[in-house]
């Protein structure tokens, strides 16, 4: 049996050295779109946006708010009409996968990777990554944090501050840290916002 790259181990769940020299290349590509994008002057903004969205696996529609980081950018697919406000980081070793109508407030955090609990492992520098999928119409409030191998429902709302480490149900809000359920939604009402 033929032996696994790291990017391979990575993209499989597999633990894997992130110092490996091709993923070290690999961000370094991904950072440098994010760099001319975030410094672009408001008049380059549609050409930077057009680089930016080059290292992503398909962004159709999608608009972006400097600054903004990533570390691969080959393992974002964003839906039709993806927004994101300004500082948004997308940590992608694995895969993000956002459905349309997204929204990202400023500040949101969402990383596929994680680290052994054992140190050893740790200490030499391992790493894993889960993938992330997120719904149709959500939500996604200022400062929150998506933690690795979490889905988000269709419909759902993250209040801001959250950090979500198990998966939402379709049409819930949910806040705190854990976040929790901290109620349903119902489509038919027009309601104030709560993701503030």
């Amino acid at each position: 049996m033929e032996k696994l790259t790291e990017k391979e181990k990575m993209l499989t769940g597999e633990l894997y050295f992130p110092s490996n020299k091709v993923l070290q290349q690999d961000r370094a590509k991904a950072k440098a779109a994010c760099q001319q994008f975030n410094l672009a002057s408001e008049a380059e903004r549609k050409p930077a946006m057009k680089t930016l969205q080059s290292i992503f696996a398909d962004s159709p529609n999608s608009w972006i708010e400097p600054t903004f980081h990533c570390d691969y950018g080959y393992n974002i697919r964003m839906g039709r009409n993806f927004y994101a406000n300004h500082n948004v980081v997308i940590l992608d070793a694995a895969a993000v996968t956002f459905g349309d109508d997204v929204m990202l407030a400023p500040g949101v955090l969402i990383s596929t990777a994680s680290h052994p609990l054992d140190a050893k492992r740790r200490n030499k520098g391992l790493e894993t990554a889960r993938p992330i999928t997120i719904g149709n119409s959500v939500w996604i409030g200022m400062g929150a944090k998506i933690l690795d191998g979490v889905t988000i429902g269709d419909n759902a709302v993250i209040a801001a501050g959250a950090v979500v480490n198990k998966d939402v149900a379709e049409n819930t809000v949910v806040a705190g840290v854990p976040a929790v359920a901290i109620r349903q939604i119902d489509n038919t009402t027009l309601d104030e916002g709560c993701a503030k």
